[in-house]
């Protein structure tokens, strides 16, 4: 058997194993442990297929910001609700469910799977013959940015809709918890966080940047961003009160208002929304993946904070206000 084959097989048993545990587990810190580091061996599964791209998205979105958006929501449980999940007792239906599951289902499932493998044709390169022919008319020389952001641009227009909805939605719930009880920032890690916040901004773009010819982009570099912000707050640093009104809501909705309105110029201009002139392809593109980093940026952190921003906190109770001093 070959190497790869049996690290394949490992990583595939430990998927399926953490998977179990967090779904199974009653501590929720300990679940949410394991779904973060569920969501970054899945980002090595999907690295393993082929796709970095989604990797890359994988280990920045699906761990990274959403355990930490679980890490943030559990930290806001009582005591007695982050010890542990309630157990109740366990009906007969669900005392047979798991035995059902395991000897039933599980090997049903897989034999009919195996039977429609044997008779599916191997399909090995898609529509990667179709895009290389047109890569060249698409204002890109990358061929995931090329169907995103070109031949399949409406589906990220709506991607972009639905995660501006995601965040109206946080904000309708709640408003947003100050992250401070003082404003004392240990010197370790507001050092640590004056080292490190430069580099993460460097980063992300470069990872915007390079998503024009090799895996990268707009939502990879925003969830850096957002990385980077988060650091921020960490070591005491938070955006000035006059600039979560309006400016902060402008940057919220520039990336699916910029997208939007390349799409109504392109129907008024050619006929067809987001069908771009060979020529202005590569700068709308650009464009677009430039305000767009800006945006998923602003709206994963904002998503982060946990609710809409309060302008009108005590004058000596966060690092807000020590930072408004200063300035």
């Amino acid at each position: 058997m070959e190497p790869a084959l049996i690290f394949d097989l490992i990583l595939l048993l430990t998927l399926i194993s953490l998977a179990w545990l967090l779904l199974a587990s009653t501590d929720l810190f300990r679940a949410v442990v394991l779904f973060i580091a569920f969501g970054l061996l899945l980002a090595l599964a999907w690295v393993r297929l082929g796709a970095p791209d989604v990797a890359l998205a994988e280990a920045a979105i699906g761990a990274g910001i959403s355990g930490a958006l679980l890490l943030i929501g559990l930290g806001q449980l009582g005591s007695s609700e982050r010890d542990r999940c309630p157990v109740r007792p366990l009906t007969f239906l669900q005392h047979l469910s798991a035995p059902v599951l395991i000897g039933v289902i599980i090997p049903s499932v897989t034999v009919i799977l195996l039977l429609e493998l044997r008779q599916l044709q191997v399909v090995t390169s898609g529509q990667q013959g179709l895009v290389q022919n047109l890569l060249s008319i698409s204002g890109s020389d990358h061929p995931v940015t090329a169907v995103l952001l070109n031949f399949r641009a409406w589906d990220t227009l709506l991607e972009k809709g639905v995660l501006l909805l995601a965040l109206i939605t946080i904000w309708s719930l709640d408003q947003a918890r100050p992250r401070f009880e003082n404003t004392d920032i240990p010197p370790l890690l507001s050092g640590f966080g004056q080292l490190l916040l430069p580099l993460l901004i460097l980063f992300a773009g470069v990872l915007l940047w390079q998503g024009g010819y090799v895996p990268g982009g707009a939502f990879q570099a925003g969830a850096l961003l957002t990385a980077a912000m988060l650091l921020a707050t960490l070591s005491g640093y938070a955006l000035p009160s006059r600039w979560t009104g309006v400016a902060l809501r402008l940057v919220l909705v520039a990336g699916f208002l910029v997208f939007l309105a390349v799409a109504a110029i392109t129907l008024l201009l050619r006929g067809e929304p987001l069908h771009y002139p060979q020529r202005l392809a590569g700068g709308l593109i650009l464009l677009i993946e430039i305000v767009a980093t800006l945006s998923v940026a602003a709206i994963l952190s904002a998503a982060l904070a946990g609710g809409h921003p309060v302008t009108n906190l005590p004058p000596a109770a966060t690092p807000t206000t020590k930072i408004e001093d200063k300035s």
